[in-house]
């Protein structure tokens, strides 16, 4: 049970438990009085990033270094269009391109997309300190049969009822979020993003091809990109956010 866990406890998960373990029942249904005490559901995009660790769930509401929410699906975005990452005073603004998540079998099991707040309005805000990481869940929804050969191509989907959001203040300390040992970090094969291209993940090659050409996670892909035209400027902020 939870109560197991109140003393000294401390919530470093991975990537892979974030999306297989935490998202997963949370879109499903299950495990929502556990799941609360953890990984609230919030709007995080309407709430200024230096006040979501009090809202935070009540056993990681201590922790200083990161705080995690499960953000549900905007009215805006469930009509088809782009959701609103603006609050009274900044903006959330993606980073790069979003990445794969994969698995410790090395199969592709979500996608991660990063952030920077900045406080004023587009494009001339001032970058803070604050981050953010979004995961989505990837569901097979349907599978070639066992016997048939290897060239079928499964069919994915991206599911957008909840993210799940990790939000974190820079500290300088690259190994805030992954407390594993550092040989098994060694050995991911999470690829992109701030994770880098290492050759273990060329394995799974296959897989990743049927993803990138899955029409969805091409359209999400580009929708991405539309946020990230602006160039991020380098700005040290003042230590008030």
């Amino acid at each position: 049970m939870m109560e197991d866990h109140l003393t000294g406890f401390r919530f470093f998960p991975t990537e892979e438990e974030l999306i297989s373990f935490y998202l997963h029942n949370q879109l499903e249904g299950s495990l929502q009085d556990q799941l609360r005490r953890i990984i609230p559901v919030l709007d995080i995009y309407a709430t200024e990033p230096w006040n979501l660790p009090e809202l935070s769930g009540e056993l990681c509401r201590e922790d200083k270094e990161q705080w995690f929410f499960f953000a549900p699906m905007q009215e805006r975005e469930a009509r088809g269009g782009r959701p609103t990452r603006s609050t009274a005073v900044g903006y959330w603004k993606a980073t790069g391109s979003p990445c794969h998540v994969y698995s410790s079998e090395n199969k592709m099991i979500g996608m991660k997309k990063s952030m920077v707040f900045y406080v004023g309005k587009a494009p001339t805000g001032r970058k803070t300190k604050w981050k953010l990481n979004e995961y989505r869940a990837i569901e097979i929804i349907s599978a070639p049969p066992s016997n048939s050969s290897s060239s079928s191509m499964p069919m994915f989907r991206l599911r957008h009822e909840f993210t799940l959001c990790r939000v974190y203040v820079v500290s300088g300390s690259a190994r805030a979020f992954d407390r594993r040992p550092l040989e098994l970090v060694a050995g991911e094969t999470i690829q992109g993003g701030d994770a880098g291209d290492g050759s273990s993940g060329e394995s799974a090659s296959p897989s990743r091809s049927m993803i990138e050409n899955n029409a969805e996670i091409s359209n999400y892909r580009e929708t991405i990109s539309m946020e990230t035209e602006e160039p991020i400027w380098d700005w040290e902020p003042l230590n008030l956010f």
